[in-house]
């Protein structure tokens, strides 16, 4: 099997798979290319030849994880363990700049208008059976993680699919039916990041017939008033290796996942020192909101022709208000997972194992969750107004995430007592969500 990699029309690379192993090399002129980049830190541009177990884990984080995974598969007759085989059926637009698979489309990029709620309502409905339309003529495209979402294309003021390898420009996310007004949680703690002045993806909100959904403008692609191009990234996950199931620190694959500690280590390598104050203040804010599914998949790394840089936040969510939510972090904090438990020496902690310094760690907690309460009233209105308006939980999110965060900002000045046990009973590597 032979799957080129294209950025745009330009060849990157070209994956060779045989009995014997996959391998990867880049292609000449890319080498010498102005505008190159790697693919992934952990395939720098070079002469090299990259194996199995170095593209493999890098093509798997593309995939969706869990059911939506399971669905692509039975729509597709594509076993789960055909990564290559699901990665040419899907691979047209993807998370980052890159093209995989077939170079030949069966007609020009372009984009199908969605032409109307009802029928945006009918799609959202059908996503669980076929995710990113799956089968449907032309589509090709897929994002990494275990929920529902469509990556869309925004033409004026119309959401449109995209189809024969045009990139998309937006994510919908719809509500989640387990976990009421999941779009406003979203949207929620999306816009606080923001008002903090914490990079972080756009949204609003929209509503189609009897569904919400979330709309996430992405920061991958660079959005013009007639096109898009593509920006190249990847996640934690993959700058570090991993396999989709190794996301969470504590997981059953039998290796620890990244850690807050192995993050910041890359970020030491590759980075500025711009980025890893980013980085603490993002892993600050998910712990002041509750949001026990910041894991290593939902950080990630844009990689330019310029140098690698963090990447705007994505994926925020808090998990204090739902009722049968883990209240462990995917992510320890001086070994503690347990947000409320989370005293001053716990950041000290992390401090060292991150090499930072100790004390400006401890303040810079009390900084970041100031502004947090600063902003939050602005940030509960400002969600309110957009198309989807507060659904019923609004104000009980807004009101559970004020106290944790109260309370990480007042443990944070306090040693705490012994270390409280996380929760044993809570799955160990699943989604929190």
């Amino acid at each position: 099997m032979l799957l080129p990699v294209h950025y745009c029309d330009r060849p990157v690379a070209t994956i060779l798979a045989d009995a014997d192993d996959v391998r990867l090399s880049y292609d000449a002129n890319w080498l010498t290319a102005p505008d190159r980049f790697p693919i992934s830190l952990t395939m720098p541009l070079g002469d090299a030849h990259y194996d199995a177990a170095t593209i493999l884990p890098w093509l798997m984080n593309l995939l969706p994880e869990g059911e939506p995974l399971r669905a692509m598969t039975r729509a597709l007759g594509v076993s789960v363990e055909d990564v290559l085989g699901l990665i040419m059926e899907i691979g047209s637009d993807l998370a980052g700049a890159l093209s995989i698979g077939s170079a030949e489309q069966q007609g020009s990029p372009a984009y199908r208008v969605i032409p109307d709620a009802a029928a945006l309502e009918r799609i959202i409905t059908d996503l669980p059976a076929r995710p990113f339309l799956v089968g449907e003529d032309g589509v090709s495209m897929s994002l990494a993680g275990a929920q529902d979402k469509l990556p869309v294309a925004l033409r004026g003021d119309r959401l449109a699919i995209p189809v024969n390898g045009a990139p998309s420009t937006h994510i919908l996310k719809p509500d989640n039916r387990r976990l009421p007004d999941s779009v406003q949680n979203e949207a929620l703690c999306m816009v606080l990041a923001r008002r903090i002045g914490l990079p972080t993806a756009p949204v609003t909100t929209g509503r189609a017939g009897e569904r919400s959904y979330l709309l996430v403008t992405r920061y991958d692609r660079e959005i013009g008033e007639y096109d898009a191009r593509r920006i190249h990234q990847e996640d934690f996950c993959q700058a570090l290796g991993r396999v989709p199931a190794a996301k969470y620190e504590l997981n059953r694959t039998g290796r620890h996942g990244p850690s807050v500690a192995d993050m910041f280590a890359l970020l030491r390598q590759h980075m500025t020192a711009r980025d890893i104050t980013r980085l603490l203040d993002a892993v600050i804010f998910n712990i002041a909101i509750g949001n026990v599914d910041s894991h290593a998949k939902n950080y990630s790394i844009l990689l330019p022709a310029e140098g690698p840089s963090l990447a705007p936040l994505y994926d925020l969510m808090s998990g204090l208000a739902w009722d049968g939510i883990t209240q462990n972090h995917a992510q320890a904090i001086g070994g503690q997972r347990r947000g409320r438990h989370i005293y001053g020496r716990h950041w000290q902690r992390m401090a060292g194992a991150c090499g930072l310094a100790a004390k400006a760690t401890v303040r810079r907690v009390g900084d970041v969750t100031k502004r947090l309460l600063r902003e939050l009233p602005a940030a509960t209105e400002e969600v309110a107004n957009m198309p989807a308006g507060s659904g019923f939980m609004l104000g009980t999110f807004s009101h559970a995430i004020e106290e944790r965060i109260r309370e990480v900002q007042l443990h944070a000045q306090q040693e705490g007592d012994d270390d409280q046990s996380g929760d044993a009973s809570a799955a160990i590597g699943d989604s929190a969500y």
